[in-house]
């Protein structure tokens, strides 16, 4: 096939790259064969309390394949004040999380996080609406690279277990 009549295909999820919060880049393609739920986290928000479902089901699902990762953003009421290293030491010592927590990103806008552009490009939100409106909206990514859900802030943790048992 020629390059003329090659169709042209954007990123795919195992393209994308992101620093972890302790600054060192993570090539997600490190998740290959994984189902993974992304979220995009804040510490001083009313659903905050999510990080111990998250985690729940990190722990639960983790030997069978899943990783969540979270993403803090503070695009939303600057719910997500904090540095790196706050933010690092919130998520151990109140919610004891131990799934993969990343460097501060925007979700939204000019400067979103080229790996959050391709979520919303891939799975829009209600009313067909790409922006993500608040914090702790998930995306569930199986094991191919595929965006298959997306899932509003106020869907709690453990009512994605049927979707990430489909999955697995």
């Amino acid at each position: 096939m020629t390059d003329a009549i090659r169709p042209v295909v954007g990123p795919g999820f195992y393209d994308f790259s992101a620093l972890s919060i302790d600054g060192h880049e993570v090539p997600l393609a490190q998740y290959r064969g994984k189902v993974v739920l992304i979220v995009n986290t804040a510490s001083k928000c009313g659903y905050t309390p999510q990080y111990a479902g998250l985690e729940t089901l990190y722990e639960q699902y983790k030997d069978r394949g899943l990783v969540v990762l979270g993403f803090p953003c503070n695009q939303f009421g600057a719910q997500e004040p904090g540095g790196e290293a706050e933010i690092a030491q919130f998520c151990e010592l109140n919610f004891g999380v131990r799934f993969p927590i990343f460097a501060k990103v925007d979700v939204n806008g000019q400067d979103a996080h080229p790996l959050f552009k391709f979520l919303k490009s891939e799975k829009a939100g209600i009313f067909g609406t790409e922006a993500i409106k608040w914090n702790f909206t998930k995306f569930l990514i199986d094991r191919a690279g595929n965006v298959v859900g997306r899932f509003a802030p106020a869907t709690a943790p453990a009512d994605l277990g049927a979707a990430i048992d489909k999955l697995l």
